[in-house]
């Protein structure tokens, strides 16, 4: 109820069981139960908001206008569908509670979603049935106050490696340059040789030029360091190397710097920790914030380990290869562990779009297609427009020139 009235539309919401409480209340009301009492806006409930733990759901798709919408509440109800239990399936991520099959990293896939199935991933229907609520009070309480809200972008940059040649050591280095030989790549050869040499600048150092495009624009930003031992999946740059503890320093300097967990720590809480604090004390401020590799994430042991490793917000809840909307909203929640049946003290900020889902488009007039499409989803229910992007793919050489497309969308979006 509170991410709806209040997060969603600012309307202030107080609550009661007692009936004699709420029949003298004067202002508006509503009654969310099986029956109404009297004539009060009256919600007929879905019993999933009444249940323990996780039960097998049949869910029918219906539509509600122009919008795709579940859990009917029949005739007496004041609107169609119980939108506050089809929100929390969609923001508690129940559907991740259910058996599924995960992808090779261990991710719950876009396809295995609801939404995907659907057919409504790249809308925010949570937003949206909020919107169609307000619309429906508005006309029964024409006095109804909600705080303003503005629409906004914020772009995050994911730095799980943040050199392609340098800084990386005698070994490392001449490893890769054998692999290099031994793949016939021998451009890269010439690449790595030159940067190493110093005559060209590695092509995934490319953080000034992103605080240049982010202090021209005034979007707000925010860069995710990886600051862990060197492993299969996670292979940034030592630790201990202090041209990329200056690194991390003077970006810290012009945008909020925070971690992105390794792959490793992904199942030790001690390990997680550990990455927290010595970052921490690399750029001398408080690491409140998270990411998580691959966006992997596990529900709902994941959010109980960030909350004991004293996350306070995380920024992992997206598809990697598909844009959308995986937890159906544009607006940061709270997540809810129904195992546990509490609200757990991390805030998600779910993001539309992920800068691998934009490689299958072979244009840029057709990324921004897509881009525009979410946009104006967003815009409509005056959302936060979260995009990530890794300083790999911006310095990368593809046919499509990332760092320039990436200063167009900034400009493009920002507010």
């Amino acid at each position: 109820m509170k991410q709806i009235f209040l997060r969603i539309l600012g309307i202030e919401v107080g609550f009661t069981t007692k009936v004699e409480d709420f029949i003298k209340h004067n202002g508006p009301k509503i009654t969310y139960t099986k029956q109404p009492l009297q004539n009060e806006f009256f919600v007929r409930s879905h019993p999933l908001l009444f249940e323990h733990g996780i039960n097998d759901l049949q869910i029918s798709m219906s539509e509600w206008g122009d919008t795709p919408c579940f859990f009917p509440t029949g005739e007496r109800s004041n609107i169609p569908y119980d939108i506050f239990a089809a929100s929390f399936y969609l923001l508690s991520r129940y559907e991740e509670y259910v058996p599924h099959v995960k992808d090779m990293v261990g991710r719950f896939p876009y396809k295995e979603s609801m939404a995907h199935q659907h057919g409504f991933l790249k809308q925010p229907v949570v937003d949206l049935w909020a919107q169609k609520l307000l619309h429906i009070l508005k006309e029964r309480f024409p006095t109804l106050e909600q705080k303003s809200k503005s629409v906004r972008f914020t772009s995050i940059i994911d730095v799980s490696v943040s050199h392609s040649f340098a800084h990386r050591g005698f070994f490392r280095g001449g490893f890769g340059v054998l692999l290099d030989l031994v793949g016939l790549k021998f451009r890269k050869v010439i690449q790595r040789l030159l940067v190493l040499s110093k005559v060209r600048k590695d092509p995934y150092d490319n953080f000034t030029q992103l605080i240049d495009i982010h202090k021209k624009s005034g979007v707000s930003s925010a860069f995710f360091f990886q600051y862990a031992q060197y492993s299969r999946y996670d292979k940034n740059i030592s630790t201990e190397n202090n041209a990329f503890k200056y690194l991390i320093k003077s970006v810290a300097d012009y945008n909020t710097v925070s971690l992105a967990a390794s792959y490793s720590s992904f199942t030790n809480m001690d390990l997680l920790k550990l990455e927290k604090e010595n970052l921490a004390q690399v750029i001398n401020k408080a690491v409140n914030y998270v990411r998580l590799r691959y966006n992997r994430v596990d529900i709902p042991e994941t959010y109980r380990n960030l909350v004991g490793a004293e996350f306070t917000d995380d920024y992992s809840m997206g598809f990697t290869h598909e844009t959308g909307f995986k937890s159906g909203t544009c607006t940061s929640f709270y997540f809810y562990d129904i195992p546990l049946e509490i609200q757990q003290p991390i805030k998600i900020h779910p993001f539309a779009v992920h800068d691998y889902a934009l490689l299958k488009y072979e244009s840029e007039e057709e990324i921004f297609k897509e881009l525009d499409k979410l946009y104006v989803q967003v815009r409509q229910v005056k959302g936060h427009f979260l995009t990530v992007f890794s300083n790999e793919l911006l310095g990368s050489e593809q046919k499509i020139n990332w760092i320039e497309l990436y200063d167009k969308i900034v400009a493009r979006y920002h507010v």
